[in-house]
């Protein structure tokens, strides 16, 4: 799978109901990992990061037993603009490596965060 590929599928399953920002903030986050050591060195294998076992992987799209085949075409066609154009941006989060949807507190989350669209963007664990 082509790095656009993969960047255009997390794009629009982890944040395709956000507005340009929120999306841009997505990718970035991979960006941030693909640059960190402790994270894998490409975009696809940062993203598909866990996903050997159901429900463990980084990004929860990839390893949650449905389809991966976009069906909203509007959808799509932002996602893979903000794929093919996001390093042209300065990074909305600052450099964060991790987020999570609003409303939910996963145990890792820590008190310092940005918030961008519904989501909420991390540069570290328990920060």
């Amino acid at each position: 799978m082509t790095v656009l590929m993969c960047m255009a599928l997390n794009i629009y399953f982890e944040a395709r109901n956000q507005d340009w920002d929120g999306q841009l903030a997505v990718a970035h986050v991979v960006q941030n990992r693909v640059l960190d050591s402790r994270f894998p060195n490409t975009h696809c294998s940062v993203i598909q990061d866990g996903g050997e076992r159901r429900h463990q992987c980084q990004f929860s799209w990839y390893c949650d037993g449905k389809s991966d085949d976009p069906r909203d075409i509007r959808a799509w066609r932002n996602a893979m603009q903000v794929a093919s154009s996001f390093w042209k941006y300065e990074d909305p989060t600052n450099g964060a490596l991790f987020y999570h949807a609003d409303y939910v507190q996963p145990s890792w989350a820590g008190t310092n965060y940005n918030v961008i669209g519904t989501h909420k963007f991390y540069h570290a664990l328990h920060d």
